[in-house]
């Protein structure tokens, strides 16, 4: 361990290595101060907002999942650390020096020890520099910072799910933090006997007043937010299109997932949206299929292929279906064009002033009529599960963005996503068993319509079946056996 903490000094000081060497095209300091201001206005007379870091996700042992911060924090400030808690008031507050101020965080302090082990800290300095909250203090302060709750009408917070680990070798953890703000807001203790959080009983204690708020922030995306979602929806289109050039019977569902997550890391997105989606055959009738597992997909399947990059926090989310002989069979390509019909359908109503539900309603309009004309249910008013799910969701620094559903707003990114699903056993002819299709494409509401973003990536079938036909740069990639 010694050889590889001395191999990394060396790295660090060779010229042009630096961990402070990335992209330019983060959201800027002014981004998350006009956010907060904009948070500000919305909050009620004599309040206070309250926010606090993600904890760490412990995957096993002395090993941690990679960090992701809590897209509401990162919102608001930028920070991307843990251990952190952000105070917004509505009116100015008075410092013990007689200082006015508005908003004060507290943050993980810089630790020399640590910081060779997990990374570079910014530190207080550095978030005052950075991310331009002059108010920033060690969180080892918190527990001294002295702020009567009972003087404001309301303080606002997301409650607890008591899921956050106690380090108990650290006084000012995220568990820490939380417990000390339970004590100073007079945050009601659980009732022992039956373990259970009951409701604050304090009525200025607010647990779901930021909602609103935040949806109705966080539904309308900034140029610069639009900057960073096209982004992200131009990488995973072009990882669909490079997938459509490569893929072969016999591949892996795994194999797929990692050219998909190559093209991901090859434009520098840092993650994925979420957990990938690459299901053959039957297993794309699993709406939220996960495994990726099936070690060699057949020419007779198709591959439903949902996958989104996370570029700078901002998700996409595309969905493809593709034969993987490169050729939709008769009945493959029925499926597929009647869930396009009804993607379509809802692209010609798309616009401000429509809803999701409205738009919902004419995706299961088309696909029920197209079931029904197929012979797959005997009725169109019938109830079936082959169209299990909703068609709409906001997309951003959540791939289920938050955002109001009642009606588009120009400048709102959503996903139409129809589908039809059609497992094995179904109550329907066998020759369409193991059929699934969804089709999802991202869209910027307009003035006066909506830019379908990921116009990219193909979805008609002769596109995809002549994309399929051209040579992928990963033709001549072929690994040596394992012994």
């Amino acid at each position: 361990m010694k050889v590889l903490a001395l191999l990394a000094c060396l790295l660090l000081s060779l010229p042009g290595f630096s961990q402070e060497s990335r992209p330019e095209d983060f959201l800027t300091a002014d981004f998350h101060k006009d956010r907060r201001q904009k948070l500000r206005e919305k909050l009620p007379p004599n309040s206070v907002a309250v926010f606090f870091a993600n904890p760490v996700r412990n995957r096993a042992n002395d090993v941690d999942f990679v960090y992701h911060q809590d897209p509401d924090f990162y919102y608001l400030t930028g920070y991307k650390e843990t251990d952190a808690v952000l105070f917004i008031f509505k009116d100015k507050q008075t410092a013990a020096n007689g200082a006015a101020y508005d908003e004060i965080i507290f943050v993980r302090p810089n630790n020399e020890s640590q910081e060779l082990w997990t990374g570079k800290r910014l530190g207080t300095e550095g978030v005052k520099s950075q991310l331009g909250l002059n108010q920033a203090f060690s969180n080892t302060t918190f527990k001294k910072y002295k702020v009567d709750f009972t003087k404001f009408s309301q303080v606002l917070f997301t409650d607890f799910t008591n899921d956050v680990r106690d380090n108990a070798l650290d006084s000012a953890d995220l568990y820490s933090l939380i417990e000390q703000f339970k004590a100073k807001a007079n945050y009601p203790s659980k009732t022992p006997a039956l373990g259970i959080q009951p409701e604050p009983k304090k009525n200025n204690l607010n647990t779901t007043g930021l909602d609103g708020i935040l949806n109705d922030l966080r539904g309308i995306k900034t140029p610069q937010e639009l900057a960073l979602i096209r982004k992200a929806v131009s990488i995973s289109c072009t990882s669909q299109r490079e997938v459509m050039k490569a893929i072969k019977p016999g591949m892996s569902e795994r194999e797929i997932q990692g050219i998909h997550e190559f093209v991901f890391k090859k434009y520098q997105a840092e993650d994925v949206g979420y957990p990938s989606i690459v299901g053959a055959g039957n297993n794309g009738c699993i709406l939220h299929y996960e495994d990726n597992y099936k070690p060699a997909i057949n020419s007779k399947e198709m591959i439903l292929m949902d996958l989104g990059a996370e570029y700078h926090g901002y998700s996409a989310d595309i969905t493809r279906t593709i034969p993987v002989s490169g050729k939709f069979t008769p009945e493959q390509k029925q499926i597929y064009e009647l869930v396009l019909a009804a993607q379509e359908e809802a692209m010609k109503i798309c616009k401000p002033g429509a809803s999701f539900y409205e738009l919902g309603v004419a995706t299961r309009k088309t696909i029920n009529k197209g079931l029904k004309d197929l012979g797959i249910i005997a009725k169109e008013t019938d109830t079936h599960s082959y169209y299990p799910h909703g068609c709409c969701h906001h997309i951003g620094l959540d791939v289920h963005d938050k955002g109001t559903t009642d009606r588009l707003v120009e400048n709102m990114v959503i996903t139409i996503e129809p589908g039809i699903y059609i497992p094995e056993n179904s109550k329907c002819d066998k020759r369409w068993w193991g059929i699934a299709v969804r089709i999802e494409d991202d869209y910027l509401i307009t003035k006066d319509g909506y830019d379908q973003l990921s116009k990219l990536a193909p979805r008609k079938v002769e596109d995809v079946e002549a994309l399929m036909k051209q040579p992928s740069a990963l033709d001549d990639f072929i690994l040596p056996d394992l012994h």
